[in-house]
Order: C-alpha cells, then structure tokens, then sequence
C-alpha cells in the first residue's frame, strides 16, 4: 500500500469484504521480487500487493468471548477457535497465538493484549499459565517454537 492514494488507502482499510479478501490470501513472498522489504505478499488476480510490517501480518483483533474465537484484521468472518494453553508472550511482551497457515502465528493486538494480560501467571519471570474462563492453563509455548522454525521473530527489522 506504499503507492496507494490516501483516499484509496484510508477507505479499503474500513471495506470489510476487501478485508476479507486481502487477508484471507497473505503469504510468505516467494516471488524473487522486494523478499527482504516486503517478506508477504497478497495475490490479487496476476498482480501482487507487497506486504510489510514491524511484526506479523495477521493480527487478532478481538475475543469473541460468546463463542471462544479470535477475530482478526477487524473482519467479523475472519475467526478462529481461541485456544488459551496456546498463547505465548515474549519477551518484549507481544502475545502470539496460533494460526492454522502460514505464517502459522499471529499478533494479539496491542489492545487485546492489555485486557488480557493479567490473565498470565508468571514462574521465573516467565509466563507459565493463563487462566480463561475460570480455568487454568498450562502454557504449550507452541508459538515460540514456530517463530523461531520459521525465522518469524525479526520484529522491527524492516
């Protein structure tokens, strides 16, 4: 969206079904072209929208606390099933969750984040568990083994 026109830029970021359909086709950029500043890419038709960010390009954000999902990219449609055990916090204090294709991780947004950070209870300075629900539980730390698989965790780099 680097070239895009303000008017352009400002409204198809309110468009749901654009939303939809941009997020719903971001993958990793493997096209040989602009892979160092735009490391995903979304496809529309032949042409491709190049994809920069300071973390991930998937971003949850919000808890649909009625039905256990997150949200993400503000799209009411874009859902998946919340899986507490599974969210991780690192070290700088970004909350991650799972996410069912690549890049197989995604960023709690800030917001979000605040709202449930007092959920995590801390062993060694780490988060160990996250209660949800009235339930405890055991964090997998399943996302840091993926950022770290898939080189995800190079926040700020760009």
């Amino acid at each position: 969206m680097d070239d895009a026109r303000i008017k352009n830029f400002t409204s198809c970021f309110k468009d749901q079904k654009f939303l939809h359909f941009f997020f719903t086709r971001v993958k990793q950029n493997e096209s040989g072209h602009y892979t160092d500043e735009f490391p995903y890419v979304s496809p529309c038709g032949r042409e491709l929208n190049y994809i920069r960010c300071d973390d991930l390009p998937i971003v949850f954000t919000k808890i649909n606390n009625s039905t256990n999902e997150l949200i993400w990219a503000h799209v009411d449609k874009l859902r998946i099933p919340f899986e507490p055990a599974k969210i991780y916090m690192s070290t700088e204090g970004r909350i991650y969750h799972p996410y069912p294709i690549y890049p197989f991780v995604g960023l709690i947004a800030s917001k979000v984040g605040i709202q449930i950070s007092n959920n995590f209870t801390f062993r060694d300075n780490k988060p160990a568990m996250f209660a949800w629900e009235g339930i405890e539980h055991k964090l997998t730390n399943e996302c840091e083994e993926l950022l770290t698989k898939y080189n995800l965790n190079k926040v700020n780099e760009h």
